[in-house]
């Protein structure tokens, strides 16, 4: 694999809208969910827009700072996925948010991404000072469970939420 993780810049914007476009395509068709969802939050045809909003810089009530990376295929030269790293946890991060949000792409899943790419998030997190990542992940998503407990993923407890759902709380420490 020749994979890395990059910060969004002008010269991966067709790839963005690829990737985006394919993703939004299976949100609706399949229902399957929108992780890390800020990259979802804006418009990636406004680009300078979407890059200058992307990344929360100070914290909110409800947000803390965090740091957006995209995972790239060198080889291919498309954008797989994406890793959204809070810089530090309050409130329902704490509970259900965690410190690592991340995605691949539909048409690149099953393939081992997901768990290179929390590998090297968890590099940029220990860049970050953090000893010990909390990761989330609804139950019923087995490939995401198996990617962090690759990783070195302890499960510490399960939260049913008001929906019903069950999130699973993940504790990673990073050496």
């Amino acid at each position: 694999m020749n994979l890395k993780l990059i910060k969004l810049t002008k010269e991966y914007e067709k790839q963005l809208e690829e990737m985006i476009e394919e993703w939004k395509s299976d949100i609706i068709a399949n229902n399957t969910n929108c992780s890390p969802w800020v990259i979802f939050k804006n418009d990636p045809h406004d680009f300078d827009n979407y890059l200058k909003n992307l990344e929360t810089k100070e914290e909110t009530d409800t947000w803390v700072p965090d740091s957006v990376f995209f995972l790239l295929d060198r080889e291919r030269n498309i954008l797989l996925g994406a890793v959204n790293i809070r810089h530090w946890l309050k409130g329902e991060l704490l509970r259900t948010g965690g410190h690592i949000g991340d995605g691949i792409r539909p048409s690149e899943r099953r393939k081992g991404y997901a768990t290179e790419m929390i590998r090297l998030a968890l590099l940029e997190c220990k860049k970050l000072g953090l000893d010990k990542v909390l990761m989330v992940c609804e139950r019923d998503n087995i490939g995401s469970a198996k990617s962090i407990i690759k990783n070195g993923g302890v499960l510490e407890n399960e939260i049913t939420n008001p929906d019903g759902s069950v999130e699973q709380r993940y504790w990673i420490e990073i050496n």
